[in-house]
């Protein structure tokens, strides 16, 4: 019952080319996320850059009229507060900083749930997919989440299918994003939707993009940290991985999780098995083959962008890890790739846990480009 009054919805709505949006900002959200997304309906909706809403219409949500922040200090103010969710083609949650949240609004939960009672597709960008998740709206459900907040979303919210190799994600009538700038990717999928894609594509060019991505495209950096149960330890391997382009100093990694370097380098050999040293090199060289298969940079670019500052060392290490220079696995294309990855894939537990994450796409995007793959429901 609840699909075929989705479809009958969505047909109205199609066949009048009307689009329209609620916003629900949460505290500290990302400001370029909603504004990507509001800029794309806004430029989508009229003729050139004339900003009146005729296609698309959007409103801003809160739970009274009070400001709220973004994380980076700008406020906005709600136009109204949480009432018909129906009115919407989509109820969209804008979310961003984790820290402070202790609970979230219960109105504003409220208001999620109302919404999928009566239909609305719900999408939750950046950390909105937290607020959706507790609500309890994404339970055995897929959730897009950004590379730099899925443990959070494994702590957190263990009862739901967490996705980090993409931009966006659709369950039903759930969407997920992993935030960013893939927000405007988003947008602009909402706006061919319901407009076509002429709309979509004129609100892209005067942003000055020339298309946008599609959601099974991949995020531009993978997780590559396992499940460890201390936390100095995972901390450690998070700064790490989120510096992979300028890796950080074994004594400022100390300084930052709270022990002097010597424990530091003790108790991650302990846990890890490795020193730091080489639990970053081999994060970075696999950091490397992933960028060498999604995306066309040259084998230079992918070396500073992996952290090494000579790319000759970059070349000496790849192909010692993986047996050929990066120029020949390049070359070699999709099958060479896939024989690389799975070689590795059973190496045992001396391989780095990216190693374990690394597969080839099938049948979506580019053919034969490796994807990051941490999906507990392929499992």
């Amino acid at each position: 019952m609840l699909k075929r009054n989705v479809r009958s919805k969505a047909s109205t709505r199609a066949t009048s080319k009307t689009l329209s949006v609620g916003f629900v900002l949460l505290p500290n959200f990302t400001l370029a996320a909603f504004s990507s997304m509001v800029d794309l309906l806004r430029l989508s909706a009229d003729e050139g850059d004339r900003s009146r809403p005729e296609r698309c219409s959007w409103t801003v949500l809160g739970p009274d009229m009070g400001p709220i922040s973004a994380s980076c200090g700008l406020q906005v103010l709600p136009w109204e507060t949480y009432s018909r969710p129906e009115r919407f083609d989509y109820v969209v949650v804008v979310g961003g900083l984790l820290h402070n949240v202790v609970e979230y609004n219960p109105a504003m939960l409220k208001f999620l749930r109302d919404a999928a009672g009566r239909g609305v597709p719900i999408a939750g960008v950046c950390t909105g997919s937290f607020a959706m998740a507790e609500a309890r709206l994404l339970n055995g459900r897929k959730c897009c989440v950004s590379w730099y907040h899925f443990f959070d979303l494994l702590e957190r919210h263990s009862d739901v299918l967490p996705v980090a190799d993409q931009l966006f994600v659709q369950d039903g009538n759930f969407i997920t994003c992993a935030g960013g700038l893939a927000a405007l990717d988003l947008g602009a999928w909402m706006v061919e939707r319901h407009l076509g894609p002429g709309r979509a594509q004129k609100g892209l060019h005067i942003l000055l993009t020339d298309k946008a991505r599609p959601g099974f495209d991949a995020q531009p950096q993978p997780p590559g940290v396992g499940l460890v149960a201390d936390a100095r330890v995972k901390r450690a391997m998070l700064l790490i991985e989120q510096n992979l382009s300028t890796p950080p100093k074994v004594h400022e990694i100390a300084t930052s999780v709270g022990l002097s370097k010597r424990q530091l380098e003790r108790l991650f050999r302990k846990i890890a098995g490795k020193s730091i040293q080489e639990f970053s090199r081999d994060l970075r060289v696999y950091y490397g083959l992933w960028l060498l298969a999604n995306s066309s940079k040259s084998i230079t670019a992918v070396a500073t962008e992996s952290g090494f500052a000579d790319p000759s060392h970059f070349n000496r290490l790849f192909r010692a890890t993986f047996g050929c220079p990066p120029s020949v696995l390049r070359k070699g294309g999709p099958e060479l790739f896939r024989s690389i990855i799975e070689r590795h894939r059973g190496a045992g537990a001396d391989e780095p846990v990216a190693c374990k994450q690394l597969t080839l796409q099938d049948g979506l995007g580019a053919p034969g480009f490796l994807r990051h793959e941490r999906r507990p429901y392929l499992q």
